[in-house]
């Protein structure tokens, strides 16, 4: 949106995320402009890298970059936990200054990244095709694999738990990346730091949502992790991905949002299959597979909610 990119040519990614009255106003940008039925906390799952000893920055038309990425035990074994209440107080201090400005108009989300790709970014470098640095961690040292994982499902659950302490409604677990793993490999390396996230949850009273990307064929792992709301992405049809996970947990998605790039009539009338394959069972949160694209023409985001709100609401 134009308001965010004058706010951008100002001040950069992290500036917005490290001061509540900027993050309020990004959050309250989509607000304003869109028939959102939530908020979404503006921030970074990668923020809790630099506090557990793992500096970074975003290059600009790269995305982030760690300094000097994981590569070894020895690495691995130089990461220090943190509290999130102190060193991430900022974001809290946004997430009440946030809720004070909503006034109640619509919920709002709080998130983290989930073990897998926080670890990813963290040995990798950056983002990646391939993950084969990760990967070689993984495989080649398990037990530090395992030990760094669950610190950071340690971190990342008191660093939620704070969230939901702060005022935020529901909080996501991103897992962006974990598409990158096969059903058995997810189960060994991943399904029990993540579920240690939610387990930490739990009690929290709040809504759980467990995203990721490509992750059509561990959709029943990804339940099995944890999480009351499942995302999917536009790989798999709506209601095929809801067999997967189970009828008994809710879904988010799935639109394609390279879709938002085309012409309306062609929006509409996948938004329209999504909703058939939903088929009015409740539980289903009509959302894009993945981000929204920079790209992206904010009147076609508008006409979407529009859309999809004079459909269901009838």
């Amino acid at each position: 949106m134009s308001e965010y990119r004058s706010l951008r040519e100002r001040y950069s990614l992290l500036d917005l995320c490290r001061t509540p009255d900027l993050a309020t106003e990004v959050t309250l940008q989509p607000v304003r402009r869109i028939e959102v039925d939530a908020a979404i906390l503006f921030s970074d799952l990668l923020l809790p890298l630099e506090p557990l000893g793992i500096p970074f920055d975003f290059v600009r038309g790269e995305g982030p970059a760690i300094e000097s990425p994981l590569r070894s035990e020895a690495d691995l074994a130089r990461v220090r936990r943190f509290e999130p209440r102190d060193e991430l107080a900022y974001v809290l201090d946004a997430i009440r200054q946030i809720k004070r400005a909503l006034s109640g108009r619509v919920p709002l989300i709080g998130f983290a990244g989930a073990p897998f790709t926080l670890a990813s970014y963290a040995i990798e470098g950056g983002h990646s095709n391939t993950f084969a640095h990760t990967k070689a961690v993984m495989y080649g040292h398990p037990k530090a694999w395992h030990t760094f994982c669950d610190l950071l499902a340690d971190v990342v659950g008191d660093y939620l738990v704070a969230q939901i302490d702060a005022g935020v409604d529901a909080v996501q677990v991103f897992d962006s990346w974990v598409g990158a793993l096969n059903a058995a490999d997810y189960r060994e390396f991943i399904l029990p730091h993540t579920k240690r996230i939610f387990d930490r949850v739990a009690g929290s009273g709040v809504p759980t949502i467990h995203f990721g990307v490509g992750t059509g064929s561990i959709l029943g792992e990804l339940r099995a992790a944890g999480g009351d709301v499942i995302g999917a992405d536009w790989r798999t049809p709506l209601d095929e991905a809801w067999e997967r996970i189970g009828l008994d947990r809710a879904i988010q998605g799935n639109l394609d949002p390279t879709l938002l790039l085309g012409p309306l009539d062609r929006v509409f009338a996948a938004a329209d299959e999504i909703l058939a394959r939903a088929d009015r069972r409740p539980g289903h949160i009509f959302n894009l597979g993945h981000g929204i694209l920079p790209t992206t023409p904010v009147e076609h985001v508008q006409a979407l909610a529009r859309y999809v709100h004079q459909k269901t609401r009838s």
